[in-house]
């Protein structure tokens, strides 16, 4: 299934007893689909995919798939020990893809590293994203023999090594004329889209979307239509600051946005350990930084 635009990344909202709220999230991504999203990757990293246990997980795809109702695609993550479990629940619930995140804890060699991909793709017809992150490291060759896989269509880099990046996509592209899709996959993506785009890598992950989809979206417009300027400035007095931010405390990629998308107004609770919430002096900057981000991405 074919994805395009800003793709968004839902947080995983949690009631005061720790369960997940499935009406809360209902709304999260009935209001990011309204909002203009490409495509929905839920009970993925900004999901804290790692604390989700397998009933947790049916009820995040299966929520995030109705509030959807088929306007874009919806991908779920899957990985570690249970990854074909979340397999086999992902296309129960109606999802329409897998994001393959890297096998727990454990380094591999390569050969093992192709095999834990193919074996999760053998358990499924959903289409199939492999992401490079952590202990998944992949070689050109090793790409190479994934797409030979029919259902793995896409890879999603979260390393950032653009000359490993460039080799895999030049060695891809050699295998095979099939259509394949590479994403920037870093964390804030957007600091990063100009270069990735100079690779002709366009798709990437806005965990901005999930909590200030206007400013997403002014980003996506300017850098598509050749909008130096507005580019420049959401980059220099927006996207910077907010990595600046979220470089303070380890797991700020995912803590800071949830407490973005509660300063939207909607109650998703707080995260679950090992995470922790951000303290209020860093919830007021982030707040600050949203209407700087705000003020520049208004017509």
């Amino acid at each position: 299934m074919r994805l395009d635009g800003v793709l968004f990344f839902p947080v995983t909202p949690f009631a005061a007893d720790g369960t997940v709220a499935e009406a809360v999230l209902a709304e999260h991504v009935g209001r990011g689909v309204a909002a203009g999203a490409g495509g929905v990757f839920t009970a993925c990293g900004t999901g804290e995919f790692n604390a989700l246990g397998l009933d947790d997980y049916r009820q995040v795809v299966r929520a995030s798939v109705a509030a959807t109702a088929g306007r874009v695609p919806v991908f779920s993550g899957a990985g570690g020990v249970q990854a074909r479990a979340h397999a086999r629940v992902a296309a129960e619930e109606g999802a329409d893809g897998l994001l393959v995140f890297p096998p727990y804890l454990v380094s591999s060699p390569i050969d093992g590293l192709v095999g834990y991909v193919r074996e999760l793709a053998e358990e499924t017809d959903l289409p199939v994203v492999v992401y490079q992150r952590g202990t998944a490291r992949f070689t050109p060759e090793a790409v190479a023999r994934l797409v030979e896989v029919p259902n793995v269509t896409g890879f999603k880099d979260g390393l950032g090594d653009l000359d490993l990046l460039q080799r895999i996509i030049l060695t891809v592209r050699q295998a095979t004329d099939r259509e394949f899709a590479f994403f920037n996959g870093l964390p804030t993506a957007e600091l990063t889209v100009p270069a990735y785009r100079g690779l002709g890598v366009n798709l990437y992950s806005s965990a901005v979307f999930a909590f200030a989809p206007e400013i997403a979206l002014a980003f996506y417009k300017a850098v598509t239509s050749g909008d130096d300027t507005l580019t420049q400035a959401l980059l220099t007095h927006f996207y910077l600051p907010l990595v600046r931010l979220r470089d303070l405390q380890p797991g700020y990629a995912v803590s800071l946005v949830k407490a973005g998308v509660r300063l939207s107004g909607l109650d998703v609770g707080g995260v679950r350990a090992p995470l922790l919430d951000p303290g209020p002096e860093h919830v007021a900057e982030l707040e600050r930084i949203i209407t700087a981000g705000r003020e520049i991405a208004a017509p």
